[in-house]
């Protein structure tokens, strides 16, 4: 059921509501931005889209997966991107303004969040966004071998991460998917003790030879559940210049890579699919 309450903006807009398959969606307006929302699930925040600023990215974690986007090419190169979950679009947005004529392709299951997210938000026309509405995976296995410069991988059910888009199995398709020296990145989310995020670290290890972990430092000494950003590639990373980016962000993250992962992975074991589990469910206190 819909309860759909929005004004003009010459008067104060109010959040949008609607019942989707994944929850209650709100769309909230931002009181700072004319044009500038935050799309939250069972009061879970999951993204914030800027209608006027699409290449402004309000959330930690977003900021940090546009500067995956910004280091996969040089600059201004089109992409071609698959985005395992939608949100709000914001980062196929991103793309498409700051990377234009890249060709991308949004897979998300909840068939009325994308109805809701196209009516309320719509796309640019001009963008080359194709949205499916499809489970992750699935999705992912109709994409062509070696089309993707990028996956970006962000998709929660309610606020947890499904099992299935942690395995080693999904990540060897994620690669397959990749063109050689393209770009894996995944937004997870975890809190004390790490165990999920140690895991994941593993097993992109299993898959991808090069990795780096961007996160706020209290997440990584497991002081307090966040999100932390996993990249991978079958080729050296920019972890310089991303180290640089993440280290100046409004709020400044670090980046672990190479040995200082490993030490933190800590000896974990890659997830397959006969052992996956849905990541944790934050504490009522984190969206407080």
């Amino acid at each position: 059921m819909a309860r759909n309450k929005r004004r003009g903006r010459g008067s104060a807009a109010e959040a949008v509501v609607e019942t989707v398959a994944g929850g209650v969606a709100e769309l909230v307006p931002d009181p700072e931005r004319a044009r500038a929302w935050t799309l939250l699930i069972d009061g879970a925040p999951q993204s914030h889209v800027d209608l006027d600023e699409p290449a402004r990215l309000g959330f930690a974690y977003q900021r940090r997966l546009g500067h995956v986007a910004d280091l996969a090419a040089p600059p201004g190169r089109p992409l071609q991107v698959v985005h395992l979950g939608g949100g709000a679009f914001t980062l196929a947005r991103y793309v498409a303004a700051t990377r234009p004529r890249s060709t991308q392709q949004i897979v998300e299951l909840d068939a009325p969040l994308v109805q809701l997210v196209r009516r309320e938000l719509p796309l640019d026309p001009a963008a080359r966004i194709r949205v499916r509405s499809a489970d992750a995976r699935a999705g992912l296995g109709k994409v062509p071998d070696g089309w993707a410069d990028l996956v970006i991988a962000d998709v929660f059910s309610g606020a947890s991460t499904p099992a299935h888009l942690t395995s080693t199995e999904f990540l060897a398709d994620v690669r397959r998917v990749l063109k050689p020296g393209g770009h894996y990145a995944a937004n997870l989310a975890d809190g004390p003790p790490l165990a999920h995020l140690r895991g994941q670290v593993a097993t992109a290890a299993s898959v991808f030879p090069e990795l780096a972990l961007a996160a706020d430092p209290t997440v990584l000494r497991g002081r307090r559940f966040g999100n932390a950003v996993l990249l991978a590639s079958d080729a050296p990373l920019p972890v310089a210049e991303l180290t640089r980016r993440v280290a100046t962000d409004p709020h400044p993250g670090r980046v672990e890579h190479g040995r200082g992962l490993a030490d933190f992975t800590g000896g974990a074991a890659p997830v397959t699919d006969a052992n996956a589990k849905d990541s944790p469910v934050p504490p009522p206190s984190v969206f407080r």
